[in-house]
């Protein structure tokens, strides 16, 4: 652990700074001033965020700091900061640490006692949801799905009875294998809205079933091409009563090995679904 007792009034200051999601012209006033007035950009991407620099006109210098390397670097960065040296935390499109690299080095500025500060700004997250049309009033953050089909969708089962609104990040090469589970576990008339390069020249924001967004991006290879965020409307009370084909696959997998009523309980916390509807749907599974 880092010691506090090494910081003075000399010491450097991390800067959490969100950059462009793709339009360089939504980087803020302060975020230029902040980027040309550090010692050290602390970038996920050089050559990406290169561009950003230049276009710009800055010439302060960067490091590269992602995934395979922030364990060892962030020691060092917090080192330079403790030393008086100011460090810009940058990735390579909107805030930092949203599904980002950068978690390591904050945690040891922290720790170090060091000053933190953010420079707020675009966010794909919060973007999409804005102009999702799905309430933003209370939502979940769910990041990345696994790559993996039986992962994705026990994480997806997990969230079957959440009523808020669901977000996601998504790769263009497993989107239409996402929407499809999505649609097995959450069920086909689920709003859902599929956000993609957002404020890119090729921005595109549609709103459908999630039936119907799994026909529609498998039929346009477009769709399957760039950033990618995915918006699913939370389980409405109303639907709590009906019991979807997924809730009774794992209540029909419960019930081989638990009673009746523990299956049910267990099936509804799982899934949201009314238990009562689930142990009255177990009973006639047993009668059949």
């Amino acid at each position: 652990m880092m010691d506090s007792s090494q910081v003075s009034a000399s010491s450097g200051i991390l800067y959490i700074v969100a950059t462009p999601i793709g339009n360089l012209a939504d980087l803020s006033a302060r975020a230029v001033e902040v980027l040309g007035s550090v010692d050290l950009i602390a970038a996920e991407d050089t050559r990406h965020s290169g561009k950003l620099m230049q276009y710009c006109t800055l010439h302060t210098p960067m490091q590269a700091l992602h995934e395979h390397n922030e364990r060892e670097l962030a020691p060092r960065l917090v080192e330079d900061m403790l030393a008086g040296r100011s460090i810009a935390l940058i990735s390579d499109a909107g805030t930092p640490l949203i599904s980002d690299p950068g978690f390591n080095l904050l945690r040891l500025a922290r720790q170090a006692g060091l000053e933190i500060v953010p420079v707020p700004g675009p966010s794909a997250l919060i973007c999409a949801l804005s102009v999702s049309g799905l309430p933003t009033d209370r939502f979940v953050f769910e990041g990345f799905l696994p790559a993996k089909q039986s992962a994705r969708r026990s994480r997806l089962e997990r969230l079957c009875g959440e009523t808020r609104s669901l977000v996601f990040f998504e790769s263009s090469h497993r989107i239409v294998d996402c929407l499809r589970d999505c649609e097995a576990v959450f069920g086909a008339q689920r709003q859902a809205v599929v956000a993609r390069e957002l404020t890119k020249r090729f921005e595109t924001i549609h709103s459908d079933t999630l039936a119907k967004l799994v026909h529609w991006v498998s039929d346009d290879p477009n769709q399957q091409k760039g950033e990618i965020v995915l918006l699913v409307h939370g389980r409405a009370e109303t639907e709590s009563h009906q019991v979807t084909s997924e809730a009774e696959r794992i209540l029909l997998m419960l019930l081989e090995e638990l009673p009746i009523k523990k299956a049910a309980k267990l099936a509804a916390r799982i899934t949201g679904v009314n238990k009562r509807a689930l142990y009255e749907r177990a009973l006639r599974f047993k009668e059949t």
